[in-house]
């Protein structure tokens, strides 16, 4: 019997089942009579489809069909939606073109699903799939993001002038002008957010079928909420009830955001199974998730920063270009816009701000949210462009930041940009952070590491994001007359470790070990309602409906608590699992009150559900400090020391938290320093469509953390938690970037994009 409270380092619960190769992915679910789906995908970046012939690959072996986009509009099948469009600066709605789930008349990259054939077999499949004859008319493609508006650029939509999908602003433009006109120095930079692919251990897949005696449509897919998947396949493609339609998920091999989407191969697959009245399956092999995923980040800034004499913020300006890819993927123009500028004027007392965000289309995967989603383009460019101005200025980087930090003793703090931040203390964690880092001798290891031919830099960044808001979580409970609980909630865990966060909840609440609760996660049937695994919510926002539908409980067995103590319900208080006359030792255990509330024709003791509406998001914030090496003869970078201070208010379980913090770290080096998603510019080829072009990080990459953490309560949620597995993506890409230019101090290198390869840091050093 286990039992752990809130606060508490428990190991996961649910690795038992992994380790021991119980886990069950959509590759390990096969249903009676299943067939196998392919799609054929362009090989261009931009063309037309002149003619499509599959007469050939019809007659092959195994074939049952093969659809394309004739087919899917002949039974009015729609388009995959925009569930998230920005506004234009004037008011009017962003440009929206189709997606058809197969291309119409028309590729626009490279990977852009012509047709899907079903086969008995995947091989079957694969055969026909080949056997198939497009002529295209190759057309000119853009891929370079900041090229995409210039007017010699090749038009996508005809309808998106310039590429442009919205121009849209934030902040106050005028204020912002006059702070610049009083500005004593001005700092700008140009800056590169690069783009990178999710690459999850899991690739995505699903299995559609339809239910035998109602015809009901089921898809099984690897996912991160099912609700959001069953809504915009009810409401924008089939044009039917959400009822009508049943989205399993089970086991997820990670997600970073994009498993959330509603993708075009779930579309088909699910026409196909309909059409056949046959379960189809796909499963996408890596080649295909690097081509057909979406991706992330790809943006291009210019920012400028207003300063006063003492090195005091006055104004901040940015002006983004952010690709969007070739269509626009569900949430994509929020991710570029609101999702992350509110974040961009960071931890700082910075007192106006003037945003624009230019969206535009480019022959490449559409891009939507990714690990951050937002937040980590916005603290990478207001960390890069403060350190900047302390070069520039001659100022440390920590000085600058003190100047400038906003004091907790301002908070609530209402920033320019429209946020409130309810709780950090930025200055204690710099300061904890440096103290544990040895920042203050850095200059011996320096000086120790020339010796040996090595360039050793040292760099900082404080991070704040914004997460677990937006919308609620329903929690139900229901318990069984032997006492063991059983939790059903709309989160979907992806790896983070949610069965063991929520079991400590209900460990914590009612007194129960662990063996004695069930979750049940990824089945739109049995739960009824369910936002979803995004923007660091499950715990904060999931965990306090947990938490709220335990005091329903609680309250509901007290009555039958009471009754058994023969005592009035006021005077039963519950604590550590037991009901208690209040200053005697007469009590009754949680599971007893169970067995005697249970029913005497069976069914649950108690069953209750209680929703949980953020009204507003959390702060989580910090200092990560990086500490490298780089050799001076080759230009490979060995990350030698990191420091990281956070503060996520209450934590739930501080080794669950770790692991976070260290995977997000890890995803963030493979951000600044390996992975480079790579089109060539005039054909818009994917340069680096495998493991062998794109490099992800090992090991070997990470030195060992030290972790630390100060606990600032949140003040938005009653479990006073701020959400967390996000935010080591948002502090390690300019952590470790300011601390590569800092190594380069001696070559007077002020910036550097990511990635950061040994073969950039050679150039840079032989110019």
């Amino acid at each position: 019997m286990q039992k752990f409270g809130i606060g508490q380092p428990a190991t996961r619960f649910e690795d038992r089942r992994f380790l021991s190769g119980q886990g069950s992915y959509i590759e390990d679910l096969d249903l009676d009579g299943q067939a196998y789906a392919i799609f054929l995908r362009s090989p261009h970046a931009h063309a037309t489809i002149r003619e499509l012939d599959a007469v050939a690959a019809r007659s092959l072996p195994g074939v049952l069909a093969i659809y394309t986009v004739d087919d899917l509009k002949a039974d009015n099948i729609g388009d995959v939606p925009c569930a998230a469009p920005a506004m234009n600066k004037d008011g009017t709605p962003c440009v929206m073109p189709p997606r058809p789930a197969l291309a119409q008349g028309t590729v626009r990259y490279v990977g852009d699903a012509v047709a899907m054939v079903v086969a008995e077999t995947r091989e079957q499949a694969r055969d026909a799939a080949e056997q198939i004859w497009v002529d295209y008319q190759v057309l000119d493609a853009v891929a370079e993001t900041d090229g995409a508006t210039h007017d010699d650029a090749v038009q996508i939509w005809e309808q998106a002038e310039n590429n442009r999908c919205f121009d849209w602003e934030a902040g106050d433009a005028v204020a912002t002008d006059q702070a610049f006109s009083d500005a004593a120095q001005v700092v700008e930079l140009d800056l590169v957010n690069n783009r990178v692919v999710p690459t999850s251990m899991e690739t995505r897949g699903a299995i559609a079928t339809t239910e035998a005696d109602t015809g009901r449509l089921v898809l099984h897919v690897s996912c991160q909420g099912v609700h959001i998947m069953r809504r915009l396949l009810a409401t924008a493609i089939f044009n039917c009830a959400e009822e009508d339609i049943h989205v399993l998920c089970k086991d997820v091999g990670g997600g970073f955001g994009m498993k959330i989407f509603l993708f075009p191969e779930y579309v088909v697959a699910l026409y196909a199974a309909r059409k056949l009245g046959r379960p189809v399956k796909w499963i996408s092999d890596r080649s295909e998730a690097f081509l057909s995923d979406s991706h992330g980040r790809d943006h291009v800034s210019h920012l400028q920063l207003a300063l006063d004499e003492d090195a005091r913020f006055l104004g901040l300006r940015v002006n983004t270009i952010a690709n969007l890819g070739a269509y626009l993927s569900n949430f994509s123009p929020f991710v570029a816009t609101s999702a992350g500028v509110s974040m961009l004027v960071g931890c700082y007392t910075i007192p106006t701000a003037a945003v624009n965000v230019q969206g535009v289309f480019t022959n490449t995967a559409p891009v939507d949210a990714y690990r951050g989603a937002g937040r980590p383009e916005a603290i990478y460019a207001i960390e890069r462009l403060i350190d900047v101005a302390a070069y520039d200025l001659g100022l440390t980087p920590d000085e600058i930041r003190r100047r400038n930090f906003i004091p907790g003793s301002a908070m609530p703090y209402d920033t320019a940009l429209g946020s409130s931040y309810d709780s950090g203390e930025f200055e204690q964690n710099l300061n904890d952070a440096l103290k544990l880092s040895d920042w203050a001798d850095f200059d011996t290891r320096r000086e120790t590491a020339k010796a040996q031919g090595k360039l050793r830099g040292i760099g900082l960044a404080s991070y704040i994001e914004r997460c677990a808001g937006g919308a609620p979580e329903q929690a139900r409970l229901e318990v069984a007359a032997d006492g063991h609980a059983t939790l059903y909630i709309g989160t979907l865990s992806n790896g983070q470790g949610h069965e063991t966060a929520f079991r400590q909840i209900l460990c914590d609440r009612l007194g129960v070990a662990f063996e004695e609760v069930s979750i049940v996660q990824g089945d739109s049937d049995l739960i009824e309602t369910g936002g979803g695994t995004m923007g660091s919510r499950s715990v904060p926002v999931g965990g306090s409906a947990i938490g709220l539908a335990s005091e329903k409980i609680i309250e509901t067995a007290k009555l039958k608590a009471a009754e058994m103590l023969e005592s009035a319900v006021s005077d039963v208080e519950f604590s550590a699992g037991e009901f208690r006359i209040v200053g005697t030792d007469r009590v009754q255990s949680f599971i007893s009150v169970a067995e005697a509330a249970a029913p005497p024709d069976g069914g649950a003791s108690f069953d209750e559900k209680e929703s949980f509406a953020p009204d507003a998001a959390t702060y989580p914030n910090g200092t990560h400090v990086c500490e490298l090496e780089i050799d001076a003869a080759t230009g490979s970078i060995e990350l030698v020391d990191y420091t990281v201070v956070d503060d996520f208010g209450k934590v739930i379980n501080p080794l669950l938290l770790q692991g976070q913090v260290h995977g997000g770290i890890g995803q963030g080096l493979g951000q600044a320093l390996l992975e480079n998603c790579q089109y060539e510019s005039e054909s818009g080829q994917l340069l680096s469509a495998s493991f062998m072009d794109y490099t992800m990080p090992r090991a070997d990459n990470l030195p060992e953390i030290r972790f630390a953490r100060n606990e600032v309560p949140c003040t938005t949620n009653p479990l006073g938690i701020k959400g967390a597995g996000e935010a080591g993506a948002i502090g390690a890409p300019p952590a470790i970037i300011n601390a590569v230019v800092n190594a380069l101090s001696d070559y007077n290198v002020r910036h550097v994009d990511m990635p950061v390869t040994p073969h950039k840091l050679w150039q840079l050093m032989q110019a």
